[in-house]
């Protein structure tokens, strides 16, 4: 997530040059040779190694052991504080915390499904059942004192890998619990490089740039033409990587669009529930 971090990039080439004195340090993330044919199908299975394998060249990755015993989870499962629920002061925290794992997923679920075709005129099937899905892994997940359980964009590497039935997930899962006993080597390629004023993710970010522009192309759908559409639209993109939130960018365009249609004399293209969702979002912004 730090990849753009200004300081975090600088500490990072200071650390190069320190393990390159006299001469050019090698580029933080290499450039890589994309091989012919079609970029969905080759590119993504060389990624991640061949950044491995030059970041470790260069230092900047280093050999952290293949097999160790999963850690314990006595100290985070079931460590609820049920009493402090009840504090006033954490009210704000509850209600920010709902707003941002309600809008992550809604704006996760979305973003997938419209790449993998699952969008009938702009609405998701059984939206119902995939929220409870995301909700009750983030009740699990909370009893396990793990971060949040839930839908990640980086669901979308497997939608471009042609994954469309939820085997692929299984799969995901089921290979998560095998690594529990490879965790130097996950930690190694995943956990990225700690620099100075942050954290970059060099071997997997390229990866995921590219899950991304391929998933950018949606955004013809979007009426261009028609500035109370794109402006909000616009807003969404720009605010989500400026705010690192996807709950943030959404609520940029929830406050914009609605204003937008009210002010342009447009109000009955807005449904009353976007109208109540403009001034939730302007309400948490204010108070909390």
């Amino acid at each position: 997530m730090a990849l753009g971090h200004p300081e975090a990039a600088r500490a990072a080439r200071d650390k190069a040059e320190a393990l390159y004195p006299g001469g050019p340090a090698p580029a933080l993330a290499p450039p890589l040779p994309l091989p012919a044919g079609p970029l969905r199908y080759r590119a993504k299975y060389i990624f991640i190694p061949f950044a491995t394998l030059t970041l470790s060249d260069g230092g900047l990755v280093e050999w952290q052991g293949l097999v160790s015993k999963p850690p314990s989870m006595a100290p985070t499962l079931f460590k609820l504080d049920l009493r402090g629920l009840f504090d006033a002061a954490m009210i704000p925290v509850i209600v920010i915390f709902l707003f941002m794992a309600v809008f992550d997923a809604i704006g996760t679920l979305i973003g997938v499904s419209e790449r993998a075709g699952f969008l009938k005129d702009g609405k998701l099937p059984r939206a119902t059942r995939a929220l409870l899905a995301d909700s009750s892994g983030t009740v699990v997940g909370s009893l396990f004192g793990t971060s949040t359980v839930t839908a990640y964009i980086e669901s979308a590497t497997g939608v471009e890998a042609g994954a469309r039935t939820g085997l692929a997930s299984v799969v995901t899962g089921a290979l998560f619990v095998l690594v529990l006993f490879f965790s130097p080597i996950v930690k190694m390629v995943g956990g990225g490089v700690p620099v100075d004023g942050g954290v970059l993710q060099p071997i997997t970010a390229p990866a995921l740039i590219v899950v991304g522009c391929l998933m950018v192309g949606s955004i013809r759908h979007i009426d261009w033409s028609d500035f109370t559409e794109a402006f909000p639209a616009f807003l969404v993109m720009i605010g989500m990587p400026f705010n690192w939130s996807i709950a943030d960018g959404i609520a940029f365009g929830f406050i914009s669009y609605p204003a937008l249609k009210l002010f342009t004399g447009r109000y009955r293209e807005a449904t009353p529930l976007v109208y109540i969702l403009g001034l939730l979002f302007i309400a948490r912004y204010i108070f909390l």
